[in-house]
Formats: structure tokens, C-alpha cells, sequence
């Protein structure tokens, strides 16, 4: 009988030291305690996630200079390369990993432009008691941009 306890006991802490963190539901952007760019920021007001296995999907709804606009992005949580649709008839090609622990969500994208130019995207997605947290780095030929996004559940 000991034994067997013994065993289960291994056998669930094995599975939840091994748990990722999902991220599914609808965010909304927290601008007060969000660290967002001086001069403009990137960060969309709203994310929904639909996180299922090996797969993420994410519908962001941004504002730009006034124009409201929905980007759909659909990654595989293991590293294999996604392409999605980029700004302007671009491509986006990301790559999502797992942190070790499962507790936090790496996304690195690039983004070529018709100009030849690339915009290079890291996010890192992680949760901070009941609030989503991405910690975004950017770099262009427009210069670097760093935002700490945080969303809470809607």
C-alpha cells in the first residue's frame, strides 16, 4: 500500500512540476501599471488566447494612429517555425518555446519588409498572480522599443 501511494504521489508531482502555464482567455491592456513607451506604444488594447496541447492561437486588437485593426497569429508551442501575416502584405515568421519550468512562454519573430528592412520581436509571456505579463523587446532599423504589458482577465 505504501508503495503504491508512494508511486502516485511521484507520478502527480512529476505532472504538476511539469504543467505549462496556459494563458488562455480575454485580456485587457492595465495601462496604469503597464511600463509602455514614452513617445508610442505597440501594445494591443485587447488579447484573446485559445490555448490548446502544443498550440496557441491569439487574436490582438491594436490602435494605430487612430485606426482601430484585429492581427490573428497561430503558434506551435514547440519551437517549429509559424508564418503569419506581418504589417503591410509582410510575413512574420515566429518561433515559441517553453521556458524549462513551463512558466513563461518565449516568442521570437522576424518581420521583412518590402524594403528589405526586418523588425525583430521578442516576447516573453509569463503570469503575475491573476494578470497576464509580456515583457516586449524590439529592434528596427527605427531603433529599439522595450514595454512590460500587463493585461488583466476579463
Amino acid at each position: 500500500m505504501k508503495k503504491a501511494f508512494f508511486f502516485l504521489a511521484t507520478i502527480l508531482a512529476t505532472f504538476t512540476i511539469s504543467a505549462q502555464t496556459d494563458f488562455s482567455g480575454s485580456w485587457k491592456l492595465n495601462p496604469s501599471i503597464s511600463k509602455l513607451g514614452d513617445q508610442f506604444s505597440i501594445a494591443p488594447k485587447e488579447i484573446t488566447v485559445v490555448q490548446k496541447g502544443n498550440e496557441m492561437i491569439m487574436e490582438r486588437h491594436s490602435e494605430w494612429q487612430g485606426q482601430e485593426f484585429t492581427t490573428n497569429d497561430k503558434f506551435t508551442l514547440g519551437g517549429k517555425e509559424c508564418i503569419n501575416a506581418g504589417w503591410m502584405d509582410s510575413q512574420k515568421k515566429s518561433t515559441a518555446v517553453w521556458a524549462a519550468d513551463k512558466k513563461s512562454l518565449k516568442i521570437n519573430s522576424k518581420i521583412t519588409m518590402q524594403d528589405g528592412g526586418e523588425i525583430s520581436i521578442t516576447e516573453v509571456y509569463k503570469m503575475d498572480d491573476t494578470n497576464m505579463v509580456i515583457e516586449m523587446n524590439s529592434s528596427s532599423s527605427f531603433g529599439d522599443m522595450a514595454e512590460t504589458q500587463v493585461y488583466d482577465k476579463k
